[in-house]
């Protein structure tokens, strides 16, 4: 019955203001999988299934196929409904639906993963409490970008790999291969799933040397030489090696069937997951990825996790409660007894590690990349608070659970990229020329009363003449200039010591050209200002110190200036 209320009131804060854009698609990725979706049909026969240009072909990598697919699926299913839902016009919705449901089900799964390994209710339901109520997998199950859907097969892989060391039989086996083979059809990243499920395999022989030469039974070379007379027993071979074929096989045959065209169309697939990997390692690819310039790796991440996505409160507490736990993990090896739950706890720290090694040295550092870390963040938080007072839980339950009533808050009011468009449509007489960033959402959504626009390149190198020639020739002959986020301004501006930077990537000038123009000295006057924040019993707070993707989608900063 608890976990029932815990899973009501994490889908609740996931669901509440889901149609917070009011269908203007402001996410990037969420609009380019809904247009990627929509497009998809069932071929004709099942000779243009087996071709690459068949128009069940996302022909998108980037992500996999497995939430395109259930995406068509789910808006056909609901089409009877309303024609809409499997539309362009509102599959976004049906799309967050999916994303909140992922993530309120990882709320079991941390449950279930917690009671298995530290065989506590009282730990098992605050962990799920302590995700329940952490801001970005709030946030991130409002749209619909795969992240909470990897998620949850992630640790559904998990789940499985701690059953298959506790009970290594052919049932979990083969859910180990379904939950992983669906992980890698969400997002190919998953990968980093593979050191996990072998070290389930293993983990109960490297445990069961620590039982003996814990316990004195006799010198180190006789337990060695009778451990390793078992490694080579024939048996212990063949049914490690049964488990693990089986494990391969059915994660082959499920991420196969869930992305079929990343074997048909395998030189399409290659290319992107490639440039995927390229991005990663270079923050100077995509202009969108400029931000992280300079960023310190692993600290830029931590940083963003313990101040805004779980909040100073369980941010301080993941801290303690990750030494906490693996400073007993590591002091236990020296003692005999609770095997089962070091077993399990290795399984959960080995994951844990590996992915935050992988993700931390990244050059592009969204913060949703790390929502992998948020269950066991939440799960060693857990066991850390369980052991001080029991009078002191309320208090820090409370604490974590007014940062997410204060995130909310951005959902009680109109998306300011909304509110920005009304006033545009009330103040600025139609037929204006409007000045507009590139690479940004455009201002205003809906109609534009026949507005003309421009965008300027910014992004384009500074050394460039042309760059400066139409720009300075576009404020001369704007009415209005519209900045819909910080998405350009806070990056362009770091990006000035051209003895650091590749010439392309350096903007002394753009700099310069913000400065001048928030100074008042372009002019151009600042007319409206729009701002969206979390706010607790009315104070805001102030979160434009966060990683730009935590507010460029949902509350973006918006400015208007007007040519005087």
């Amino acid at each position: 019955m608890k976990i029932f209320l815990i899973l009501l009131l994490a889908l609740s804060f996931r669901l509440y203001g889901l149609n917070w854009d009011q269908g203007y698609y402001f996410h990037p990725d969420e609009r380019m999988i809904v247009m990627v979706t929509d497009k998809i049909k069932l071929p004709a026969t099942i000779t243009d299934f087996f071709h690459p240009s068949s128009p069940l072909n996302p022909q998108f990598f980037a992500y996999g196929s497995f939430p395109i697919y259930l995406l068509r699926f789910l808006s056909w299913l609901l089409a009877p409904i309303s024609p809409l839902l499997a539309s362009y016009a509102q599959m976004n919705l049906v799309g967050r639906v999916i994303s909140a449901i992922f993530d309120t089900l990882s709320v079991l799964l941390i449950y279930k993963i917690c009671l298995l390994t530290f065989k506590s209710k009282s730990t098992a339901y605050l962990a799920s409490i302590l995700y329940a109520l952490s801001v970005l997998p709030v946030q991130l199950s409002h749209f619909y970008a795969v992240d909470t859907t990897l998620n949850f097969f992630i640790l559904l892989t998990l789940y499985w790999a701690i059953n298959l060391y506790l009970k290594p039989n052919l049932k979990s086996a083969i859910f180990v291969g379904i939950s992983f083979g669906l992980a890698l059809a969400t997002k190919i990243s998953a990968t980093v799933l593979l050191l996990s499920i072998s070290l389930a395999l293993i983990v109960e022989f490297l445990l069961s040397l620590k039982k003996e030469i814990i316990g004195f039974q006799t010198n180190i070379f006789s337990i060695l030489f009778h451990r390793l007379q078992k490694i080579i027993h024939p048996r212990y071979w063949f049914h490690l090696l049964l488990l693990f074929l089986i494990i391969f096989l059915i994660t082959i045959i499920v991420f196969i069937i869930n992305q079929p065209y990343a074997l048909i169309d395998f030189s399409t697939f290659w290319r992107q997951i490639k440039e995927q990997n390229a991005m990663t390692k270079d923050a100077f690819v995509f202009p969108y990825t400029l931000q992280y310039v300079g960023t310190t790796p692993f600290l830029y991440q931590l940083k963003n996790i313990f101040l805004w996505g779980q909040g100073p409160i369980l941010g301080v507490i993941s801290v303690l409660g990750f030494i906490f736990t693996l400073t007993n993990l590591i002091r236990g090896f020296f003692h005999r007894g609770n095997e089962k739950s070091e077993a399990c706890q290795l399984i959960l720290f080995s994951f844990f590690l590996a992915y935050f090694f992988i993700v931390g040295q990244f050059a592009i550092k969204f913060m949703r990349y790390c929502l992998p870390l948020y269950p066991l963040f939440s799960i060693f938080a857990a066991n850390f608070l369980i052991s001080l007072r029991r009078f002191l839980l309320p208090i820090f339950i409370l604490g974590h659970l007014l940062w997410l009533i204060a995130f909310l808050a951005i959902y009680r009011q109109p998306n300011t990229r909304v509110t920005a468009s009304i006033w545009t449509q009330n103040h600025i007489p139609p037929g204006s020329l409007i000045l507009r960033e590139h690479w940004d959402d455009g201002l205003p959504v809906g109609y534009n009363r026949n507005y003309r626009f421009i965008d300027l390149p910014l992004y384009d190198p500074d050394d460039d003449p042309q760059k400066w020639q139409f720009i300075n020739q576009s404020l001369q002959m704007g009415d209005y200039l519209i900045i819909a986020s910080n998405r350009l301004y806070t990056p362009l501006q770091k990006l000035t010591d051209c003895s650091q930077l590749p010439p392309h990537r350096c903007y002394p000038k753009t700099a310069k050209y913000y400065q001048d123009l928030f100074a008042g000295k372009l002019d151009y006057q600042l007319v409206a200002n729009f701002e969206s924040y979390p706010s607790l019993f009315g104070y805001p707070i102030n979160d434009q110190a966060a990683d730009e993707s935590f507010t460029v989608y949902d509350h973006p900063k918006i400015l208007i200036f007007q040519r005087l």
